[in-house]
């Protein structure tokens, strides 16, 4: 199917929109690198993964998903909504007293479309590697995608999996890292240097692969052609390069606005420069 990049990419504006709101809303929250990562989750959810909104929990004969830098919630949760999984009007209980909406997703609320509690970083790409290869035991021929934070490769379980995926030949998943370069205290560069990316995941012997995670005709290319390595032996691994808070320039290339919310004036501000040929909804 021949994708439809302008109607992706207003999917995304409107995304970007939910986010801010969602955020402004609650006055709590991570925008930035929600903000970065639209294009991905729309491109994912809306044209490349074959998965029901009609959610199980098992999820048998589907493509399944797992976001493992789970403080960028509201982007996850705004494209489950926009995608069927749940009415659009629950994203303004985001991060509210007894919402299914956490801060980071959660289980027990059973929220259609999220099999695991994250956010505690670090731990994502071993439960994706599972997944993956139960339905390699199982015979089930469809995929399994994962999204990390670049910050959290500072963590030394994900370097486990890493080593665990090729050695198994987990050849079922597509597993991308969002390299924007920013984290919580200031610069990945700064906190703790992650070195080469592609050279390092190479040596652990996967697939790699980059986009550009802001670009929704290079996301949806470097998806597709990430689906076509599958079962050839290795895992595949996406370096995404994207700006924190993309679509808003006070925003952009800030590790400030990891997370913390915009006031009533900076909402105001963002909308405006948020616009696409389709009617905000």
């Amino acid at each position: 199917m021949i994708p439809d990049i302008e109607k992706l990419t207003n999917i995304a504006i409107q995304v970007r929109r939910d986010i801010v709101r969602m955020v402004h809303g609650s006055q709590s929250g991570h925008p930035g690198g929600s903000l970065g990562c639209a294009d991905y989750f729309v491109a994912l959810y809306f044209h490349i993964m074959r998965h029901n909104p009609d959610f199980q929990l098992d999820g048998k004969n589907e493509d399944l998903f797992f976001l493992s830098n789970g403080h960028i919630s509201p982007v996850w949760y705004s494209v489950l909504a926009r995608s069927g999984y749940f009415k659009v009007e629950e994203l303004s209980t985001f991060r509210k007293l007894n919402s299914r909406l956490q801060g980071h997703p959660t289980t027990h609320e059973h929220l259609p479309g999220i099999r695991i509690a994250s956010g505690s970083l670090g731990q994502g790409l071993s439960v994706a590697i599972g997944a993956a290869q139960t339905k390699k035991l199982n015979a089930d021929p469809n995929l399994v995608y994962s999204l990390h934070g670049d910050g959290e490769l500072q963590e030394g379980q994900i370097w486990e999996a890493a080593i665990y995926a090729p050695y198994n030949k987990i050849d079922n998943l597509i597993s991308t890292i969002d390299v924007n370069g920013q984290q919580i205290d200031g610069s990945t560069e700064n906190v703790l240097s992650l070195g080469n990316l592609q050279n390092k995941w190479e040596a652990f012997g996967w697939e790699v692969l980059e986009m550009n995670g802001n670009d929704m005709q290079d996301v949806i290319r470097t998806l597709e052609l990430a689906k076509s390595k599958t079962g050839k032996g290795k895992p595949i691994m996406i370096l995404m390069q994207t700006v924190m808070g993309n679509g808003i320039d006070f925003m952009m290339h800030s590790h400030k606005w990891h997370g913390i919310a915009p006031n009533d004036e900076q909402l105001k501000a963002a909308l405006l420069q948020l616009t696409s040929t389709e009617e905000d909804y």
